[in-house]
């Protein structure tokens, strides 16, 4: 019922589409219209092209980007873009409908108008053995939260400058100045993110979801345990005895885990061998206070901070 629900869903989205492709103009002259997946995208598209962009996001930041569910006024604003920023991979299995229900091949993955933003990302977790659904829900890209790594925004911005560039050369020194800007302030804060949790590499956190592989990576910590037994396998009775044992033979302090998934689990672990739950951002705009780029960093890096103490 549910996936019938969902082709019922995009079928709708595929004639909204049709409909407003046939009134709508490719184009843009003056401010270039700008599709991103993710609120996170979003804000460093517009910290680049400052007053030469209107950037719109499809993903609303407290909700878990797999399970998007795009709606019409999505595809309008699809249908009305110059470009379609995203993360690529297969985290957002929602973008492929989305784009074909808008009906703009230049806008499809591998045209001339999507950005793919995991170019230049070293991807970790890549598969090296043939996957099953039997291994939860592993991506055969490997794993695509790769927005965790203040290191990855940076090439990020560069993905954007170019695409910028590109699709509009008569602004080019504009986008250069403000990328020059965002990425000289992103280093600053990257190497005050390092110090402030310099004194935590090699501990071990627990995790939710595999999802904190470049958080972890960044912060030189160790992650392997997690409270899913599986990748999208809620937690059993056993999985959870079992990591109740390994926390306390491993002195763990802190478990991690996005606003979004129920915390019961975590909260009843953290309670049985002394550890704090930790909630973190996935994303821009996901708690008050986490409006920028910079400020979703800040948190996030503060929140571990204080946990490992």
């Amino acid at each position: 019922m549910l996936t019938r629900l969902k082709s019922i869903s995009f079928l709708l989205l595929f004639c909204f589409g049709l409909f407003f492709s046939q009134k709508l103009l490719f184009a843009s002259e003056g401010t270039l219209k700008i599709v991103a997946t993710q609120t996170l995208f979003a804000d460093i598209v517009k910290q680049i092209g400052k007053d030469k962009v209107e950037v719109k996001y499809i993903a609303q930041p407290k909700f878990n980007v797999h399970f998007i569910q795009p709606k019409p006024s999505d595809v309008r604003n699809v249908v009305r873009a110059d470009l379609y920023v995203n993360a690529g991979l297969d985290l957002e299995a929602w973008s492929g409908p989305l784009l074909e229900a808008a009906g703009r091949p230049e806008l499809f993955s591998g045209a001339e108008r999507n950005l793919d933003l995991s170019k230049g990302i070293t991807i970790l977790n890549v598969p090296t053995q043939p996957i099953s659904r039997s291994q939860g829900d592993i991506h055969m890209f490997g794993n695509p939260h790769y927005n965790m790594n203040p290191e990855n925004a940076k090439i990020m911005a560069e993905n954007i400058l170019e695409k910028l560039k590109e699709i509009d050369p008569k602004n080019a020194s504009f986008y250069e100045n403000n990328a020059r800007v965002f990425i000289s302030h992103l280093d600053e804060k990257t190497s005050e993110w390092r110090k402030l949790c310099a004194d935590f590499k090699g501990q071990e956190i627990i995790s939710y979801h595999e999802d904190i592989a470049y958080f972890a990576d960044f912060l030189g910590l160790k992650a392997e345990q997690f409270i899913e037994p599986k990748p999208g396998i809620p937690p059993t009775p056993k999985h959870l005895e079992f990591l109740e044992e390994y926390v306390k033979a491993n002195h763990i302090k802190a478990i991690v885990m996005p606003t979004y998934y129920p915390k019961d689990a975590a909260e009843k672990l953290a309670q049985r061998v002394g550890a704090k739950v930790v909630t973190i951002c996935q994303n821009v705009g996901e708690i008050p206070g986490t409006d920028d780029t910079f400020s979703f960093f800040d948190y996030n890096f503060k929140q571990i901070s204080e946990a490992l103490k």
